[in-house]
Formats: structure tokens, sequence, C-alpha cells
């Protein structure tokens, strides 16, 4: 059997904040390496937001993180600008390369970031703070994406943010040939408008509002702290509180969100990877 080696980097927006994220990125690419027989995965983390740092075009996954804060906090900062223009360099790379394609996946924070470059809907303030274990509701292309096979819809995930990207634009998202897959599902006292939950705007390039990466133990973290445990009870009361609590601990909640969405998005891209490899 022919070794493959395959470079996936992280995209860190993290803003140098303590958060559980990354870790959960790092060990989900891990499992996915451990069972990639005769490909040897190269990981990298590039801590772009606070440092500066912004992987090359010679890698050929990448996983753009969650992050603290507006997606607008960085607006015309070095950092940003080349963020964006690696957003444009791999776009314009599979536009005319249709054989070995790079892969990308946008978290939470980035998938703002991911509304604001390629405009399919409006990127703005959520009308109250979201934390805490949230159902969302698949889309029928969502029902056949190969990231969310498997799941029930609804399904559960992680929602951690005070921005969201909503309205989306029917004519955008037509010119680029992408796809809604989700919306997040809005509580019966709110009569908000449902943000995006997750779309696809390629084959290669796809994103989620939530956090398909979080585990229970990264959300009991955050559930623990005294300001997010009082943020969901002064919002949902006590015994949603406790619901959340309970839904953690679920096996096909939490659990099943994160062994299936992003480790199906890098099995579907090492194996077209490798598949280019191999001829």
């Amino acid at each position: 059997m022919r070794n493959y080696q395959l470079k996936i980097a992280t995209i860190d927006l993290y803003n140098n904040e303590k958060n559980e994220g990354m870790r959960c990125i790092h060990e989900i690419v891990s499992d996915v390496q451990s069972k990639s027989n005769g490909t040897e995965i190269k990981y990298e983390v590039f801590d772009t937001r606070f440092k500066g740092e912004i992987p090359k075009l010679n890698k050929d996954i990448y996983i753009s993180s969650g992050g603290p804060g507006s997606p607008f906090e960085g607006e015309g900062d070095k950092w940003e600008k080349e963020y964006f223009n690696l957003i444009e360099k791999i776009w314009n790379h599979n536009q005319g390369n249709p054989d070995r394609k790079k892969y990308l996946f946008f978290i939470c924070h980035s998938f703002q970031m991911m509304g604001r470059y390629f405009k399919f809907g409006n990127v703005n303030e959520r009308h109250s703070k979201s934390f805490g274990v949230m159902p969302f509701s698949l889309t029928a292309d969502g029902k056949s994406d190969i990231i969310f096979g498997g799941l029930s819809n609804p399904f559960y995930a992680a929602d951690i943010r005070q921005f969201q990207v909503i309205n989306p634009d029917e004519k955008k998202i037509s010119e680029l040939g992408a796809k809604i897959l989700a919306y997040e599902i809005v509580d019966d006292n709110e009569t908000a408008e449902p943000a995006l939950g997750s779309v696809r705007i390629s084959n290669e390039i796809v994103g989620t509002q939530f956090h398909p990466e979080a585990d229970p133990e990264s959300m009991l973290y955050h559930f623990k702290q005294d300001e997010r445990k009082k943020q969901v009870v002064e919002k949902y009361g006590e015994e949603r509180y406790d619901e959340m609590i309970t839904i953690l601990k679920k096996p096909d909640t939490i659990k099943k969100t994160r062994s299936t969405v992003i480790p199906s998005f890098l099995n579907h891209a090492i194996d077209k990877l490798t598949a280019v490899l191999s001829k």
C-alpha cells in the first residue's frame, strides 16, 4: 500500500481567549488520522487573529475555528485582510484545479466571517446572546449532505454566539451554487427570524454556525462558569439549564454531532484527495 501525506491547517480565531474549541478540533483530527490507513496527516495550528499567522496555500484541508466577539472586530486589520485573501486563494484554486482541490470548514465566528466574504446573508448582532445546547433543523439539502449523515432532524449542537447570519440572499446563493443545510430553531417565546445554521458553498467549502467540535466535557466546562450559568438561567430559567445538562449526557445529542459533522468532512476530503494521489 502506498503512503500519502496530507496537510491540515487549523486557523485559530480565538484571539488568545481561553477555550476548549482548539483542543476539540485537535482531538478530532487526531482520531481521524489514527483511522486513516496509508495516509499521513501533518497538522499545524496558525494563531491568526492574535499573532497574525496565516497558512499558505500549500495545505490540503483547512479548519477555521470559532472565536469571541464580533466578526467585524478586526475589520481592516492586516490579519483580516490576509484571512480573506486566503479564502479567495482557496476559492480561485478550486475553480482552476478540478483534480486537486482544497477543502475548508468554517465554525461559528468563522461562519460569520464566511458570511461576510461570500455575502450570502446579512451578518449582524443577534437579538440576544445564544449559549447552550440548542436544536437545529435540517433542510432538504441538509438531510442528504455528507456532513449530516446519521443525525436526527432536528439535531442538537453547542451554540455559543452573539452574532448571526440571517436573511439569505437567494440570488447570491444561486450564483455561488451554494446550499443552505440547516437553520436554528428559535425558542417558542422568541419572534426573531431563525439564523442560518449551516451553508455549503461548494463540494469543498462548508460551514456551521454552531460548534460541531464540542464535546460534553467542553460544554460542561462552559456551564460551570458562573457568568455562563447566570446567562442561561436568566434567559431560560433553572429548569431549562438542568435540561441542557441532561441533554449533554445523552449519546445521540452533542456526542453524535461531534462524531459526525467534522469527521465526515475530513474523511470525505481525505478520500477525495487520496483518490487523486493514487492515480
